[in-house]
């Protein structure tokens, strides 16, 4: 189920069992574009087609009542709502730590310079709900949108055959404070938000994980609005030494593998004793797992256990893969934290299994996936916000530097742009 490799000799095999990009397959991408089109000429009319096709429903109301929301909440299970408030006042806290502070100062001559950070207007939060409800995710996008204080959240999860969106979802919705939600799922709700539609609002921003269908829509709508990254199948790469527990590394193997046979779990250890019992509790823990048959098909076409020399080797091989998820079951994490160079999320010890970050802990669990760790960043406050560089500059400051300023233009060869400089210099 889990093959082994020796990086020091199989390193090209290994590279390729690996090797993870953010592609999309042909037939995906002509339906993609031909409901971009359709809802951005038709609008409405589009949108509730494509529901129909696809969600199996004729919606007479897109939106989702504020009275079923709030029904949603008072019938919630007690426990479930505590944990959703505890949870959500975590993650809310964290972000708070992510705000930034617009800043002038002032320069020679009476020059004042700054930059203002300021929030977008509107933003959309997509949560998946085909396979399974995530309210989880509502509340990673909800949060840093609300610290941010962009003025009009919007969020759409699809519904079921009978119209109705999880209870859940509408739960953590009422937790969150997310009133204006939607029932509208796919590519269809992106393209519905990126332009606008009759009943829809165009937004600024969307977030928000999805199916390949709503990927590939993000991304075709970037530049109509801002998006988050472009999400693919979950991954987790555990960096494991001799003292580690083979128990908890298999459970965080199999927490991954069972969200989706695309999802990919890599143990990376310098230890072959510890790569022997992780394989052996694999074989024994799997019948008992609900999910048995994604987690086998996960770990067998997309996971691995690699053999490395050292800590600071398998930091190196870490790093080739870009990790959304890495987690360091070794007895000193922090000795080896500056060995790391890329990765969504970094969870520090055995006792921090990336389950506590998913819900609970406070940090976004909305992270750069397929490699793109090496330059994406976690959701965080700063995607719903905007930063407009500010320059007032002084005729005292013009009259020194501006004949510069212009030759810099003629250098350029933009006639306008100097002159633009020259024309003020001949009033001083």
């Amino acid at each position: 189920m889990l093959q082994l490799y020796r990086f020091a000799e199989e390193r090209s095999a290994l590279k390729e069992q690996l090797s993870r990009s953010v592609t999309f397959d042909s037939s995906a991408q002509s339906i993609v574009d031909e409901i971009l089109q359709q809802v951005r000429q038709n609008g409405d009319r589009a949108v509730l087609d494509y529901i129909e096709r696809f969600q199996g429903i004729r919606l007479s109301a897109m939106m989702v009542s504020p009275d079923a929301i709030e029904e949603a909440y008072r019938h919630a299970d007690p426990g479930f709502l505590a944990v959703l408030e505890e949870a959500y006042a975590n993650i809310v806290l964290f972000h708070q730590h992510e705000v930034e502070k617009s800043f002038f100062y002032e320069a020679a001559g009476g020059v004042v310079l700054g930059q203002r950070v300021t929030p977008m207007e509107k933003a959309l939060l997509y949560v998946p709900g085909g396979k399974a409800p995530y309210p989880s995710s509502l509340l990673m996008n909800a949060a840093p949108a609300k610290v941010a204080g962009v003025k009009d959240i919007f969020m759409t999860t699809p519904c079921d055959a009978s119209g109705e969106v999880s209870p859940n979802i509408l739960a953590a919705a009422a937790v969150a404070g997310i009133s204006s939600v939607y029932k509208l799922g796919g590519a269809q709700a992106i393209a519905a938000f990126a332009y606008g539609t009759e009943s829809i609002p165009k937004v600024d921003i969307i977030t928000g994980p999805g199916n390949k269908y709503v990927a590939l829509a993000k991304k075709q709508v970037f530049g109509h609005v801002a998006i988050d990254s472009i999400a693919g199948p979950s991954e987790v790469v555990i960096i494991a030494d001799e003292s580690a527990n083979p128990d908890f590394i298999v459970l965080d193997m199999f927490a991954q593998a069972e969200h989706d046979p695309d999802a990919s779990a890599v143990l990376i250890t310098p230890s072959e004793s510890l790569a022997a019992a992780v394989q052996e509790c694999a074989e024994a823990r799997l019948p008992a797992m609900l999910r048995r048959e994604i987690i086998a098909s996960s770990l067998q076409h997309n996971g691995a256990i690699v053999l490395v020399g050292s800590l600071e080797e398998a930091c190196t091989v870490s790093d080739m893969i870009a990790p959304e998820h890495l987690e360091l079951h070794v007895e000193h994490p922090w000795d080896i934290l500056p060995f790391i160079h890329h990765a969504g999320a970094l969870f520090m010890g055995g006792y921090s299994c990336e389950t506590v970050g998913d819900y609970f802990a406070g940090p976004n669990h909305t992270l750069p996936t397929n490699g793109t760790a090496r330059f994406f960043s976690p959701l965080s406050v700063r995607d719903f916000v905007k930063h407009t560089s500010i320059i007032s500059y002084s005729k005292q400051q013009l009259r020194r530097s501006g004949e510069k300023i212009a030759a810099f233009a003629d250098y350029e060869g933009l006639q306008a742009h100097a002159e633009a400089v020259r024309a003020r210099l001949r009033t001083l």
